[in-house]
């Protein structure tokens, strides 16, 4: 069953959730060619997937160390683990096994799950430093608006 972006899943701020929105974007690709049982595009889709996904962990660890985020260090181990356990199912794929059923549940419960509970924690961390940083960059006039096209 595809994922349904829902208004519960967005962090309000822009770039995190079109991110998050292609991660889902992703995963229902794989659904779609789980269900055409077609091996050579699963294998596509998982390393974009991987890519995407390890650019977009990289992005959202990046605005919570310049924010301070206090938890950090944990929300890059959860990534970090996650990224090993998906691993596991690309080595397993290249072994020839159908995981494409398995890895797609255990995305849709993963990204929701993580999404919902760790990425909402350190939404108000990140909110708070980018209207800091809005804030010092308008008063030097060096924004030119860049940074209202992604943060409110």
């Amino acid at each position: 069953m595809p994922i349904a972006w829902t208004l519960d899943l967005n962090t309000d701020i822009p770039v995190i959730d079109q991110q998050h929105r292609r991660i889902v974007d992703y995963i229902n690709d794989l659904e779609v060619a789980n269900t055409g049982h077609d091996r050579g595009l699963v294998g596509r889709i998982l390393d974009d997937l991987v890519d995407y996904t390890l650019s977009h962990f990289a992005f959202e660890e990046s605005l919570q160390e310049e924010a301070g985020y206090q938890y950090c260090k944990p929300h890059k181990r959860v990534h970090e683990l996650f990224v090993r356990r998906v691993g596991e199912y690309v080595e397993r794929y290249r072994a020839g096994e159908d995981i494409g059923v398995e890895l797609h549940t255990l995305l849709s419960a993963w990204l929701i799950n993580h999404i919902k509970r760790d990425d909402a924690d350190y939404v108000a961390a990140v909110k708070s430093n980018m209207v800091g940083i809005i804030a010092e960059k308008e008063k030097k006039k060096e924004t030119g608006g860049w940074f209202r096209r992604f943060f409110k």
